[in-house]
């Protein structure tokens, strides 16, 4: 009886490994992170700071009250088409 628990037990814990050795592999060859080289680094920090000046330049020319007047105008459209 205390054979086939030992023996049981080795199986379990073979399948188990098997089982890690497969995901250690996976995660090993599919990373969830990506390393970048300080040139990419730069270019993307570049890339991003003239995408935060080109929204700032068009927030300081973006008009909330026409913006308001033009969703009203859409919404009773719409109202009236229903």
């Amino acid at each position: 009886m205390a054979d086939a628990l030992v023996y049981g037990a080795v199986v379990i814990l073979v399948i188990l490994n098997i089982i890690l050795l497969m995901l250690y592999y996976s995660a090993k060859s599919n990373p969830y992170y990506v390393v970048y080289d300080e040139e990419t680094k730069s270019a993307l920090k570049r890339r991003v700071s003239s995408l935060k000046e080109d929204l700032e330049s068009e927030l300081i020319d973006f008009d909330v009250e026409e913006w308001e007047k033009t969703l009203e105008e859409s919404i009773d459209e719409e109202v009236r088409n229903l």
